[in-house]
Formats: structure tokens, C-alpha cells, sequence
């Protein structure tokens, strides 16, 4: 059975169950989680709580390895309400929740922006008589400091020292990360020493994020030392890339052009942040023609690694600037025939130059008002939607017909949902 199910043929080992059962052969928990596990795994939720059912109507109990596999699947499906009822119910069955229970929760709560309820998870938790890990701690402190909560998040860190949770390489980059996030790279470098003096060795992600932190606060000096100290094989993508788009904020193209080479000289891939920042620091130097060389480049990429948005307004800027408003339309309609959808950046630098590049000026209602329609029409919604916004930030309001449109589509029950 379980064969079957690494092999993902569950319907078959469903059907080995149900002979099982027919021989008197009484399945045990084991059995019945082997399926359940793998039910949840495929998404289908419903038919593993009828097993769950089937496995009550035959005396078989659920066991903690059943309600954590259920939890972790109804957290992959966002199903949070039901989970914390279903852990609810785990203990009222007397079954003990452990980290891997809480943690799954916590994770989950914390991936759709509800740190704070994860940290009310946490104190349930406590109460209960379990202690957090560093795993849960990291979490939710990384949660915190996305959603703006940076003094819960330090609160938090203390309650875990306070504790006698010992914070980990992920723990401590997790705090590293967060700081660095808050604008405050020197109280960042301060925990960086303290992680070192414990005997935590910091890993790639600890040195580009205090790295990504100097770089934003204009210290990239200290990012550049930083560079320095880290050993050959800690470089990996997000470091070079790190790199080379601080170097080039800061207008230090020759030390990027160096750092580029050195990265395709080891083997590693440009992401799409290292090839937008090196057009932009092209361009920026007035080496359009070898921005553009490179983007181009960028289009014989991998799908992960194609032009995004902020490459496009790259260009679109550069365009603009030039006067070459036809160049940058261009541009827009082989971003738009990519699937890629123009954000509130690009109508700015549109609207800029329609109003200071065009004699006679124009206002651009009209410009944005036809690519509302157009993404209307290839029921890109999100982006649509996007550009309504920013006309009536602008004053600009939509046509008539395409307000009805955007009313229609707005209206429709999957947009209610």
C-alpha cells in the first residue's frame, strides 16, 4: 500500500484497502495514515476525512501521526480555521500535539500574514505545557517583521532567550533579516557577532541580507567588506546578485561589471534582479546600447529568469528620457503580449512623458484608458485593475463603457470570493 502510494497510484491502494477490509483483515492506524498521508499530499481533503470516518466506524483510533498529517494538509489548502478546530479536537481525543503540530499551524497562519494569531498559537501552546522550538520561533518572528510588528518581533526574541531556546544559524539570519528590513543594518551586524561568538556559523542568507542592509542605507562600504570576509564557496546567486545591485544603486558599474564576470566565471546564473540591476546600471552610465544587448539576452533565459515588470520600466524610463515614446510603446506591447502586466511605475513614467515629451501635451486618460481595455479583454483582472486605481489617484477617470466593464468583471461571483 504504501508502494502504491510513493508511486502515486492511490486509488489502487485504496481499493487494496477496501479487499483488506472484505478478508477481515482489520487495518491499523499505520495503514489507514499511509493513505491519509497521501490523500492529503494530493489535496483531496474531503476523501481523507472519510477515511478518517472509516477508520472511527472500525475502532481503529486516530493517533497524533492522523491529526498532524490532516492539520499539515488543511494548512497546504489555507483551511487555517480548520485546523486550529481540528487541533482543538486532538486534544480533547487525548492526543498530545507536539512541535510538528504546532509548528505546521504556526507556519501556516504566519504564510497567509496572521503572525499575530501565530503568536496567540505559541501561547496556547505554552499553556499546554509544550515549548516552542527554534524552528516555531523563527517563524514567527520573521512573520512580525513582514508585517510591520518589528517591536512584537523583538519581544518575541527575547521571550525565547528568556526561555532557554538557543537561537540557531536560521534563527539568528532569521533576526539578521528582519533588522536589516527595519533600515537598521548596525543593530543587525551587532546580532551577526553575537551569532559568531556563540559558535553559530552564519550562511549564505545571513550575509546577503546584512549585505542587501548596508546597501539601503547607503553604507556599501561596509556591504563591500562584508563581501570580503565571506568565503568563495558561501557566494552563491543571491549574493552575486545582492552584489551587483548595490553596486550599481550606488553607481559603481566597473566593480558590478567585475562582479558579473566573476559570477558567469564560476558557473552560477544571472537571476532576474542581477540582469535588471545590470541594465539599469548600463543605462544609467549611458550605455543603452549594452543594456539592451543584455536584455535581450535576458529573453533566450529560462522562464525564471525573463524580464519582470521592473526591467520593463527600466526601459520604459530610458526610452522616455530619450523622447522615444514610439520605442517605449513598443516595448510595452511585447511586455503585455508576454503576459507580464504594467504596474503603477509604469503608468508614472508613461504619464510623465505623454505630459512633458508630446506637443501638444496630454493628459493620458486615453493612453491608460485603452490598455484598461485591453487587459479587460485578456481577462488579466489584477492588473486591469491596477491602472484604474492609479487613473483615479490622478483625476484621470475611465470612459463610461469601460467603467461598466470593470463594474461587470468586479461583480462576478470569483471576484466576490
Amino acid at each position: 500500500m504504501d508502494g502504491l502510494c510513493k508511486e502515486k497510484r492511490i486509488d489502487e491502494a485504496v481499493f487494496l484497502l477496501d479487499e483488506m477490509q472484505l478478508e477481515g483483515c482489520i487495518p491499523s492506524p499505520v495503514t489507514f495514515n499511509v493513505l491519509i498521508n497521501a490523500l492529503c499530499k494530493k489535496g483531496d481533503l474531503g476523501r481523507a476525512a472519510k477515511l478518517v470516518d472509516n477508520m472511527l466506524l472500525k475502532g481503529c483510533v486516530p493517533n497524533e501521526v492522523t491529526y498532524n498529517t490532516l492539520i499539515h494538509g488543511l494548512c497546504l489548502k489555507g483551511k487555517l480555521a480548520k485546523a486550529v478546530s481540528l487541533l482543538d479536537r486532538m486534544v480533547s481525543n487525548k492526543c498530545v500535539p507536539n512541535d510538528v503540530t504546532y509548528g505546521t499551524i504556526i507556519n501556516g497562519l504566519v504564510k497567509r500574514g496572521r503572525a499575530v494569531d501565530g503568536a496567540r498559537v505559541l501561547m496556547s501552546m505554552e499553556e499546554r505545557g509544550n515549548h516552542a522550538n527554534e524552528y516555531i520561533y523563527s517563524v514567527l518572528v520573521s512573520g512580525l517583521f513582514k508585517e510591520g510588528k518589528s517591536e512584537d518581533a523583538m519581544r518575541l526574541w527575547k521571550e525565547m532567550l528568556e526561555k532557554g531556546c538557543k537561537p540557531n544559524t536560521i534563527a539568528y539570519s532569521t533576526l539578521i533579516n528582519g533588522l536589516c528590513g527595519e533600515g537598521k543594518p548596525d543593530e543587525a551586524k551587532e546580532v551577526f557577532s553575537e551569532m559568531v561568538s556563540n559558535g553559530c556559523m552564519p550562511n549564505s542568507f545571513t550575509y546577503s541580507s546584512l549585505m542587501r542592509g548596508f546597501f539601503q542605507t547607503g553604507q556599501s562600504q561596509k556591504a563591500i567588506l562584508l563581501w570580503k570576509e565571506m568565503a568563495n564557496n558561501m557566494r552563491n546567486e543571491v549574493c552575486y546578485s545582492v552584489l551587483i545591485h548595490g553596486l550599481c544603486e550606488d553607481g559603481q558599474l566597473n566593480e558590478a561589471l567585475i562582479a558579473w564576470q566573476q559570477m558567469l566565471g564560476r558557473g552560477y546564473k544571472p537571476d532576474v534582479v542581477a540582469y535588471s540591476s545590470m541594465i539599469h546600471g548600463l543605462c544609467n552610465a549611458g550605455l543603452v546600447e549594452q543594456g539592451l544587448k543584455l536584455f535581450n539576452e535576458m529573453l533566450c533565459q529560462e522562464p525564471e529568469c525573463q524580464p519582470d515588470v521592473i526591467t520593463y520600466n527600466i526601459l520604459f524610463n530610458v526610452f522616455c528620457k530619450q523622447s522615444s515614446i514610439s520605442l517605449a510603446i513598443d516595448h510595452l506591447n511585447r511586455m503585455l503580449d508576454r503576459g507580464c502586466d504594467p504596474d503603477s511605475v509604469t503608468c508614472d513614467i508613461f504619464l510623465r512623458s505623454l505630459r512633458e515629451r508630446l506637443d501638444p501635451p496630454q493628459d493620458g486618460r486615453e493612453f491608460l484608458n485603452e490598455l484598461v481595455v485591453r487587459l479587460f479583454k485578456q481577462q488579466r483582472i489584477v492588473g486591469a485593475s491596477i491602472i484604474v486605481e492609479v487613473m483615479l489617484q490622478k483625476f484621470l477617470p475611465p470612459k463610461a463603457s469601460t467603467w461598466t466593464r470593470v463594474v461587470q468583471e468586479l461583480c462576478k461571483p470569483k471576484m466576490l470570493a
